[in-house]
């Protein structure tokens, strides 16, 4: 195995996929805003017989990620994967709608991504070798109501690493995109609306390790949802509109 960095690994999706790769032998490197969290994730690997390491960082400081790198290949060895999972969904339609909103997911969901893959490529390029794991949604495939931030900042993931992948095979890095559908985490906690396939974070993060371990560029689960999504951008306009503003009525 080796070393493993985990942003957003307080909660959700992230904190599952933490857990289990400390299971398969991984030295996880956890990141997170709140110290709490990362401790009682570092509690619960090692009464598993796993190994989690804190590092309290905020992803949009970009000072004190390259730090936290550093720190992190300082004590535990060279990056191995990195997962960029730190995220937040706020779910605002037109009434709520305000640049500042719009632009805090973008800050913390594309920019804080952004900041983390900077500091990990440099080092990553110099050894030749690595895996950068970007954490998306299927919400990327097609633009959705009350998601316009959301889904337009995952869009914005999906595309960067589908930018980057060809250039890293050249250099030896491997590059995965992860799409999942709902999750049962804190964040989809607040969604009052039903949410079809929704998954509980370990079978997710089950998924995950698997796809990566496999080194698949796209993970995209559940199947059916993601397979109903792709679908959808092959539709008209026309037709695509008509199903989403029934959305609106549900």
């Amino acid at each position: 195995m080796g070393v493993a960095w985990i942003t957003g690994a307080g909660k959700g999706i992230g904190r599952s996929v933490a857990l289990e790769m400390a299971r398969r032998g991984w030295v996880v490197a956890a990141s997170a805003r709140t110290e709490s969290d990362l401790c009682a994730l570092a509690n619960e690997a090692a009464r598993e017989g796993g190994t989690v390491i804190p590092f309290v960082l905020d992803v949009t400081k970009p000072a004190a990620v390259s730090q936290t790198v550093e720190r992190i290949e300082d004590q535990l060895g060279g990056i191995d994967l990195a997962v960029l999972n730190a995220g937040t969904y706020v779910r605002f339609g037109v009434e709520d709608f305000t640049a500042e909103a719009f632009g805090r997911q973008f800050d913390i969901n594309v920019m804080g991504t952004a900041n983390c893959l900077e500091p990990v490529l440099d080092r990553m390029r110099t050894r030749k070798s690595g895996h950068i794991a970007v954490v998306s949604s299927l919400t990327a495939y097609r633009g959705l109501p009350f998601a316009s931030a959301y889904g337009a900042s995952k869009a914005a993931l999906t595309n960067m690493c589908e930018a980057l992948k060809p250039e890293l095979d050249a250099l030896g890095i491997r590059m995965t995109v992860i799409h999942p559908g709902f999750v049962k985490t804190p964040l989809t906690d607040q969604n009052e609306f039903s949410m079809p396939f929704l998954m509980k974070a370990e079978a997710a993060a089950h998924r995950i390790v698997d796809g990566m371990e496999r080194g698949m560029f796209e993970i995209a689960f559940p199947r059916r949802f993601a397979y109903m999504l792709k679908l959808a951008r092959c539709l008209p306009y026309w037709f695509y509109f008509m199903i989403t503003r029934r959305l609106l009525q549900k």
